[in-house]
């Protein structure tokens, strides 16, 4: 098992412990599977700092971080998490990005009173 595997399959071990430290601190890693693996892990802890956590993420580098904070920040109901997404969703130039932000965006808007 390489490296990167056996750290991902921590994050999402401390994600659904509920561990924000221990998944923080990978949220600058090098590799954008970790980043990746980390919006994921953050998106199973409903909680404001969590959502806190996903912001810089979805103004991460890569396409790939971004889309999934957008899905993590929606599962989370990351209401602080809106506005980031709202950009996104109407001036993301990533396709990808741009569907997966809209369609949070209006899943942040339908839940949250």
């Amino acid at each position: 098992m390489a490296l990167t595997d056996i750290l991902k399959e921590k994050i999402l071990k401390a994600g659904s412990k509920q561990k924000l430290d221990s998944i923080t601190k990978y949220a600058n890693h090098q590799s954008e599977d970790i980043r990746v693996t980390v919006a994921i892990a953050l998106g199973m802890i409903p909680s404001y700092e969590s959502g806190m956590a996903l912001i810089p993420l979805l103004r991460d580098k890569s396409a790939m971080v971004r889309a999934t904070a957008c899905e993590s920040a929606a599962a989370i109901r990351a209401k602080h998490c809106e506005e980031y997404i709202k950009k996104l969703a109407f001036t993301e130039t990533d396709p990808n990005v741009k569907q997966v932000a809209m369609k949070a965006f209006d899943s942040l808007r339908d839940k949250v009173a």
